[in-house]
């Protein structure tokens, strides 16, 4: 029986490729979902809404798929400027010593940040891992307290990591696949062009060492971007310990999903059983954007003695239905504070634009100022007060 549902789920995804989405999207309901998989997750990113749960918060090792936190804090540094991509990085000999999964580094080798990244994202190459974990903290133990402050920081209550590569079979390195989907919805989220790496099938890049030059092909681990439409990420693991792992992603008319599955039985049950959640995903949730968000406007603030100040949304909305509801229903009307005076900075929040769906409110983008607007001043009014007197 076993290996009957293993081949059903097969010829699923397989009819999921040669027909394409509308095939795809005839899926069961979850109640009716059976997967042999016994964590697993579906999480749609631009809310963190999860449409999906299977013994989702018990902490189990996740391989691999633990480089996700890894690459967050790559991508991190980089915002900060502690790193560029173009930046050169030298290879220790304790990164070269890395078993597993590896991308064959020698100790004192030089390569770039955007290449380890693409070692890492395709190959889950442990020595580019903990390349850039030195290059980030020093220490690959001075990264790990980074990574662990990172799952503190997102509230991933069910995970504490030893190493920057899943590479340890410790007890002590776990994670929930919530916890999975969380850390990686903050990388799609925050970092959309990480799957500009991850998409990538098979690509060569070059080791340039004291023994000479030689070509290396990297080759992707995650075998859904060939089988699954849509899907251009995230990240594969796999131990004798941890069994299959995979977070996917994948996005289909504007709605992006993450899949994870966390020990599954082999590698054929945790690519199907991926891609079968993901089908369940977007068949089962419809989005709204609002393709027409307020324009900055002008209002008026006590204290002051300029007229009008500029305000402006902060951030774009989004709404995430599960029910079928008619999006033509959506209205939305600002909503002042009651009391609004000066003084304010720029980003200070004054209000909110509040969206309702059939006369309940399903949301609110902030209304920011996109000025400053100063106390005013008793010199301030006599000036005002000359300035209309000599008029």
């Amino acid at each position: 029986m076993k290996k009957i549902r293993i081949w059903f789920l097969i010829a699923a995804l397989t009819l999921s490729l040669l027909h394409g989405p509308e095939c795809s999207m005839m899926v069961v309901q979850a109640a009716d979902l059976e997967i042999e998989t016994p964590h697993a997750v579906v999480m749609e990113v631009s809310t963190g809404t999860v449409l999906y749960e299977k013994g989702a918060d018990e902490g189990v090792h996740p391989a691999s798929v633990t480089k996700i936190m890894t690459v967050l804090l790559i991508f991190e540094a980089i915002e900060k400027g502690e790193l560029a991509l173009t930046d050169e990085v030298t290879t220790s000999a304790y990164a070269k010593s890395m078993g597993g999964s590896q991308v064959y580094l020698e100790t004192g080798e030089v390569q770039t940040v955007k290449t380890l990244l693409k070692c890492i994202l395709i190959a889950s190459g442990n020595d580019a891992a903990v390349t850039m974990a030195e290059a980030i903290s020093g220490t690959e133990e001075a990264f790990v307290e980074r990574m662990n402050e990172k799952a503190a920081e997102l509230g991933m209550e069910n995970t504490h990591f030893v190493d920057c590569c899943g590479l340890t079979e410790s007890t002590e390195h776990y994670i929930s696949a919530r916890d999975v989907a969380i850390m990686s919805r903050e990388l799609l989220y925050r970092y959309p062009e990480v799957t500009e790496y991850s998409e990538i099938w098979m690509e060569d890049i070059t080791h340039e060492t004291a023994q000479g030059s030689s070509v290396f092909t990297l080759s992707n681990t995650n075998k859904l971007l060939r089988a699954y439409d849509g899907c251009d990420g995230l990240k594969t693991g796999s131990t004798s310990y941890a069994k299959y792992c995979l977070s996917a992603t994948a996005q289909r008319d504007g709605i992006r999903l993450i899949s994870v599955v966390l020990t599954a039985p082999d590698t054929k049950t945790r690519f199907a059983e991926a891609a079968q959640l993901l089908n369940y995903g977007f068949a089962s949730c419809s989005i709204y954007y609002d393709e027409d968000p307020p324009a900055p406007t002008q209002i008026s603030i006590k204290g002051t003695i300029q007229e009008k100040f500029t305000v402006c949304p902060d951030g774009e909305f989004s709404y995430l239905s599960t029910t079928g509801e008619d999006f033509t229903l959506i209205e939305n009307y600002y909503e002042w504070d009651e009391d609004i005076a000066a003084p304010l900075e720029k980003g200070d929040q004054v209000g909110e634009y509040v969206y309702t769906l059939d006369g309940k409110i399903i949301g609110s983008v902030p209304i920011v100022l996109a000025e400053d607007a100063p106390r005013a001043g008793y010199l301030d009014y006599l000036h005002r007060a000359w300035e209309k007197w000599t008029l």
